[in-house]
């Protein structure tokens, strides 16, 4: 049991109540994963309902739309159901629905860091070089693109197909 030293008034030290401060805010971040892996579950499973009828051709883009519509009036303080954000749901799903390891990683990052890695990652492998439980961690979405803008294949992209930022490097020699 810990040693409660009580102050003048018979109150102990707040340091004393540090171990319960810890308890509460361990409590809320695992609230808070586990609200982000439902989330990305859902999303994850729109994506999958939108591909698949879009493939099997019962749905065309204008229905997603009409979708996007109906959720806006039937839930009126729903969000991020918008026909933009449903297509990237769609892409979530289609990009790594044949890797199966690597979309269970990334249902543990926040939907920030899954756009993030979505539009920045031209390529495949800058999708599977990052290490999801480190960026899970990261405090900020930036810190997602820090890997991403550092693989080795942005040095190698042909002229034509680099970004501005990546112009740098000839502009320096």
């Amino acid at each position: 049991m810990p040693n409660l030293r009580p102050t003048s008034r018979g109150v102990p030290p707040p340091a004393d109540f540090d171990e319960v401060l810890r308890l509460i805010q361990s409590a809320r971040q695992r609230a808070f994963q586990a609200v982000n892996v439902e989330l990305i579950d859902l999303y994850w499973q729109v994506g999958q309902t939108i591909s698949r009828k879009i493939e099997a051709a019962e749905w065309g883009a204008g229905v997603v739309d009409q979708l996007a519509g109906f959720l806006a009036r039937t839930q009126p303080g729903l969000k991020g159901f918008s026909r933009q954000n449903m297509f990237r749901m769609r892409q979530f799903y289609e990009v790594y629905r044949d890797q199966p390891i690597v979309s269970a990683l990334l249902r543990q990052l926040p939907w920030t860091h899954n756009l993030i890695i979505l539009s920045q990652s031209k390529y495949p492998d800058e999708r599977t070089i990052l290490d999801p439980p480190k960026i899970s961690a990261a405090p900020r979405a930036r810190q997602t693109r820090a890997p991403i803008n550092d693989h080795p294949q942005k040095t190698k992209r042909p002229a034509a197909t680099r970004r501005p930022g990546d112009l740098s490097e000839i502009r320096d020699k």
